[in-house]
């Protein structure tokens, strides 16, 4: 790893690059033009910054793109300066159309190379993708990242399980990316088609998509489910780009890339920014990504921030405590206890014994409430049991009393984001 840049040396090329970033937007871009009309946006410093520019929600986003269809305002340069498309998931509102510039793909193509760099991944690795590519970025951006660095990229798009456990195999696939979700899916095939995983070379499981590989239940059972393979959670938004890494030295930490991003952490109601070490919104500015770019923008994820000088691993880039802790909008409140999805996970892969689980919102009935359906590992004894168990287990954590029953049937399985909560009328 090259010598680290010293907090006042990241602070000093944010600002730079936060000028570079605000001159361009205000010459060309009409979304920005249109929002910051009447806003003195030369700044002297970060602070300047972020007392002077307003925040930029998601439901600005959707309203430009349905004013000015198809891909919106939020564009630096002339059409055919963009050569990427992408689109979000949809899986919290309306999908974002985001297009590209080959200058700000070049730049997310550098942001991945830190992800890998922290990772350990280099040119003698075989990477196995091991998901459909759609037209979520991360995908694209990882895949053509590792074949910038030598690496051998094998695609699994268009696969079964079982034949991807079998390219895993049989190439001998060192590096392995999916959603935390589908790495346990994969165990869970290979034990059904007697696939003896302890033949694979696997190392390494690179997971986004979902807060389980900083949850540290989730995370023990993965690797537990891979003999000999590490997990490492990173986080990215099509909106942003790749964000973060998790730390070299300490699992469950992710660090923040801040050459390629101005990060704050903000009360979700107030706006204000929130103390180091206290729970709030990421807000994110892109610094590289000047062709479609994103200023000081409300992410809906929920983290905790924190900043060694340097860490254990040497870096000074922020941290975040426990990786991405949940979603503004995914925190429910039961009868006074707040409760989230990554807390509900945590509890029910600490007990060994669920191989899949889905939970009941019933909202307003007069309080919201929460029921558990859960499927039980094959070899479980007494699924009566179990289910007993992880009852007590949700009282005792989060003193609450949760009913728990045992499915009659499989429940769904999941290749990308899982979706276990349903809102029942």
């Amino acid at each position: 790893m090259a010598e680290a840049p010293t907090p006042s040396a990241i602070e000093e090329r944010q600002l730079d690059k936060l000028r570079k970033l605000l001159r361009a937007v205000h010459t060309s871009n009409r979304f920005y033009q249109e929002k910051f009309r009447g806003i003195e946006t030369e700044i002297e410093s970060l602070a300047d910054f972020t007392s002077r520019i307003p925040f930029t929600a998601k439901s600005d986003l959707v309203a430009d793109q349905a004013t000015a269809p198809p891909f919106g305002n939020n564009l630096t340069f002339p059409l055919d300066h963009y050569s990427r498309f992408h689109q979000t998931s949809g899986s919290k509102g309306t999908p974002l159309r985001w297009l590209d510039t080959e200058q700000n793909w070049r730049a997310m193509l550098q942001h991945w190379t830190v992800i890998f760099d922290a990772a350990n991944v280099g040119a003698t690795d075989r990477i196995c993708f091991a998901f459909s590519f759609g037209p979520f970025i991360g995908f694209w951006l990882a895949f053509e990242a590792a074949c910038k660095l030598g690496a051998l990229c094998i695609p699994g798009g268009g696969l079964s399980s079982k034949a991807r456990l079998r390219l895993i195999l049989e190439n001998e696939v060192t590096v392995l990316c999916c959603t935390p979700t589908y790495a346990l899916r994969l165990r869970e095939v290979a034990d059904q088609e007697a696939i003896d995983l302890s033949q694979s070379k696997l190392r390494l499981i690179i997971v986004a998509g979902e807060p389980g590989g900083s949850v540290p239940a989730t995370r023990q059972r993965i690797e537990a489910s891979w003999p000999g393979a590490r997990v490492f959670d990173h986080h990215g938004m099509t909106e942003v780009g790749p964000v973060t890494y998790e730390c070299p030295r300490q699992p469950g930490l992710l660090h923040l890339i801040e050459t390629a991003f101005f990060a704050e952490v903000i009360d979700p109601q107030s706006g204000a920014t929130k103390p180091e070490g206290e729970e709030g919104e990421l807000v994110l500015t892109t610094l590289d990504r000047i062709g479609s770019p994103l200023i000081r923008y409300r992410t809906g994820d929920l983290a905790r921030s924190r900043r060694f000088t340097p860490c254990t691993c040497g870096r000074y880039d922020l941290l975040l405590e426990g990786g991405i802790l949940g979603r503004t909008d995914d925190m429910l409140v039961i009868r006074g206890v707040n409760v989230y999805p990554s807390a509900i996970e945590e509890i029910v892969n600490s007990t060994g014994e669920i191989a899949e689980y889905r939970v009941h919102v019933f909202r307003g009935k007069p309080l919201n409430e929460l029921s558990i359906l859960i499927e039980p590992m094959g070899d479980c004894k007494d699924p009566s049991v179990a289910a007993a168990r992880l009852a007590d287990l949700f009282h005792s954590k989060l003193a609450l009393r949760i009913p728990v029953t045992v499915a009659s049937e499989s429940l769904p399985r999941f290749e990308m984001k899982a979706q276990r909560w349903v809102t029942m009328d």
